[in-house]
This record gives structure tokens, sequence and C-alpha cells, in this order.
């Protein structure tokens, strides 16, 4: 008769109303992700925009081909232009192809009436983000500027100026939004394992009470605990998974605003995050039933 006494004890040691705790925390978690995926495709986007800012270098009509050429191959080098996969991002555009612009996006044909073109060799420079400030941009026209065969060189000082400042107001808030959002996952798990681990208060104190180490006590919880934070990270992530392949059915855009790898650390960090999270409020909630009077649990 004991013996089936101490088998059912042991049986609920640990126990809990498991079914409101994963959903909790996978609620948490979820919410958490979302916030997650809205700063990759942000930051994502705040790169694409960066890599849009350029100058325009527009070369004397009098230069040869070579000219051009040696021209552009020395701002190859230069560390402020940017640097993709496919090389140095410089692109030429000849008069004619600008006129052919032109004439495609107005219907006009100044040529006509003009008798001959009236535009100049083009050099569009993408801008490394590192040299994007107005001082560094202002210092790079001044040098191109100088050089042979260089007729103007041009940005828009006053896109460029708002770009920089909308961006850096988008980085404050959205990391102000991150400490916030963090804190109350946390406050979220810690409140939801405390009120289910309520119930087992005077079972915990049983098992002081006939020798029972505090280690003991601990073990069982501690591992359904992070197993439930386990199960609730992976819901979590596949939920996230599962909007974020609807959104991309949706809008083939968001496609070129994801990186797999982030995403993959994402997916990661939900994960450990819900078992941490479940593991530490756990352990916290133990240590404090574990230290108080029989009177303080009633």
């Amino acid at each position: 008769m004991e013996s089936e006494i101490k088998k059912r004890t042991k049986k609920k040691l640990g126990s809990y109303p498991y079914l409101s705790v994963v959903l909790s925390i996978t609620l948490a978690l979820f919410v958490l992700g979302l916030f997650g995926l809205l700063i990759i495709h942000t930051e994502r986007l705040t790169t694409l925009i960066k890599e849009s800012i350029e100058i325009q270098v527009y070369l004397r009509k009098d230069i040869t081909e070579n000219q051009r050429i040696k021209i552009q191959k020395t701002l190859s080098t230069e560390p402020f232009v940017l640097i993709s996969q496919n090389g140095p991002e410089i692109i030429y555009v000849s008069k004619e192809d600008a006129a052919i612009e032109f004439k495609n996006a107005t219907g006009e044909d100044f040529s006509e009436f003009l008798g001959e073109n009236p535009l100049r060799d083009l050099l569009r420079i993408k801008i490394d983000p590192d040299y994007q400030q107005l001082d560094s941009l202002e210092q790079i026209t001044a040098s191109v500027n100088d050089m042979s065969g260089v007729f103007e060189v041009a940005y828009v000082a006053n896109l460029v100026n708002s770009i920089n400042q909308n961006l850096a107001k988008i980085s404050i808030v959205l990391a102000a939004f991150s400490l916030i959002l963090i804190l109350i996952v946390i406050l979220l798990i810690n409140n939801t394992i405390k009120l289910a681990l309520f119930s087992q208060r005077f079972l915990i104190r049983s098992m002081q009470l006939v020798g029972a180490t505090s280690g003991f006590i601990r073990i069982p919880f501690l591992r359904r605990a992070s197993f439930y934070g386990m199960i609730s990270g992976a819901i979590a992530v596949g939920g996230l998974y599962a909007l974020l392949s609807y959104s991309y059915q949706q809008i083939e855009e968001l496609k070129g605003l994801t990186d797999q790898e982030q995403l993959i650390i994402l997916f990661g960090i939900i994960l450990l995050t819900g078992i941490l999270l479940a593991f530490i409020s756990t352990y916290r909630a133990i240590n404090k039933y574990l230290k108080m009077s029989l009177d303080d649990l009633y």
C-alpha cells in the first residue's frame, strides 16, 4: 500500500496543467517571432535602400572610348564604390542609350527638333553604405570632379539626407519595441509557469517532509518545463514558417527581402528561448516554493 502511494506521488511529481502552459509559451514565442521576421525584412529593405544611393558622373563630350574606360577602371578601385557579387557597381550609360530611355519614358524625341543629342555619357556609381554620409559624399564628389575627362558629378543631397534620417529613426523605434517585447514575453512566460506550479506547492512541501532533497524535487519539474518549452518553440516556428510561406505566395516580392541564413538563426533563437525561459522560470518558481514556510503556502 505504501509503495503504491509512493508510486502515485512520484508519478505526479513535476506534472501540472501543460496545455495552458504550452499554449501561453507558444503564443508569446509566436509574437516574438513575428517581430523578428519584421526586423529581418526591415533590415533587408534598409540594405536595398542604401544600396540604391548613387552618384552620377557626367563625362566630357570630347573624351575617347579609351579615356572613358580608364576613368571607369580608376573609379572601380575606389573604396567608396559598392562591391556586389558581380564586382564594382558602376554602370555606363551612353548618351544614345540615355536618349532612348528618355524617349521611352516621355514619348518625346528631343533630337528631332534640336538636331542633336545634348546628353552626355554617364557613369552611375552606387555608393558603399560606409560612405553615404553627406560630408563623405561631398568629398567623393569633389575628388571625382577633379578627374580628367569628368564634366560634372551630381547626386540628390536632400534625398540622401532624408533616407539617412528616416532609417536612423526606424532603427531606434525597432530597438525600443524589441526591448519592450522581450520584457513582455519574459514576464508572460514567467507568470504562466508560476501559476501552473502554484497547484504543486503542497506536493513540493510533502516531498520535503519525507526527506527529498531540493535537487531531487527540481529535476522532474525542470525536465518537463524544458520539454514544454521545446514543444512550444517548435509549434511557434512551424506557425511562423507556414505564415511566411503563405505570405510569399500572396506577395512574391517578399522573397527578395528574405535572408535564409537569418531565418534559420531566428527559428533557432525562438526554439532555444522557449527552452531557456521555461527552464529558468520553473527553477525560480520551484526555489520560491522550496523556501516558503508552511503558513505562506496557504
